[in-house]
């Protein structure tokens, strides 16, 4: 399948702890990833990049999104001094089928729309964050991207950023931005989403690392 993607991190201070990657397995997959850390500033940063650099390396021996997660989250346990987690959503694509084999590691669910549809929730399974207990088992979910379909995934500050008043912009609104932009390019809804929320928390600081990916297949 052919694809357009695209993704974005706004952090919340100069330097951030979420992060997104996507990149290629090999000539058949390429895997989509993004991640929260619990924290903020240098130490969340540098756990980030250990994190980031993790998933990589064992997304690159070819083995399955569980697999991946277990594996990082057993590294980073033998090593967490300060106590911090990650939640990251991580998928893999197979390009000649659309298939996706995705982990969910306490993060926020993925929206998707189908082609000619509107932008839902999907309700995805969820395992723990990692970095919290050495061990975990963690499952793996599968579903099909085809012609015209989309996914958008992202960090708790879209659905959390907060305005003067400390209304939350909530994952209501981010649905009706979505589908608003139901027809858009993955950069163009990218770009509107943050335009939107910029425009609902004004004047009030940014209250969390922003970071967005969107993926939609040609």
């Amino acid at each position: 399948c052919e694809f357009d993607i695209f993704a974005s991190m706004d952090p919340a201070k100069e330097v951030g702890g979420d992060f997104y990657d996507f990149f290629l397995i090999d000539e058949e997959h390429v895997a989509l990833v993004v991640a929260d850390v619990a924290g903020k500033g240098v130490p969340a940063a540098l756990f980030m990049m250990m994190t980031k650099i993790m998933i990589n390396t064992y997304a690159m021996m070819g083995i399955s999104p569980k697999e991946i997660l277990e594996r990082v989250n057993n590294s980073i346990c033998q090593n967490n001094k300060n106590d911090m987690f990650v939640t990251v959503w991580l998928g893999i694509l197979t390009y000649s089928t659309g298939q996706v084999v995705a982990s969910n590691a306490g993060h926020e669910c993925p929206a998707i729309k189908r082609a000619g549809g509107m932008y839902e929730i999907m309700q995805d399974p969820h395992n723990l964050v990692i970095g919290a207990l050495e061990g975990m088992p963690y499952g793996e979910y599968e579903f099909t991207l085809g012609k015209g379909d989309a996914l958008f995934v992202y960090s708790d500050g879209v659905p959390d950023a907060i305005n003067l008043k400390e209304e939350q912009f909530q994952r209501e609104r981010m649905l009706e931005v979505l589908n608003r932009n139901c027809e858009a390019t993955p950069e163009t809804l990218i770009k509107n989403m943050k335009a939107e929320i910029d425009l609902f928390v004004g004047e009030a600081d940014q209250f969390d690392d922003i970071t967005m990916l969107s993926i939609q297949i040609n």
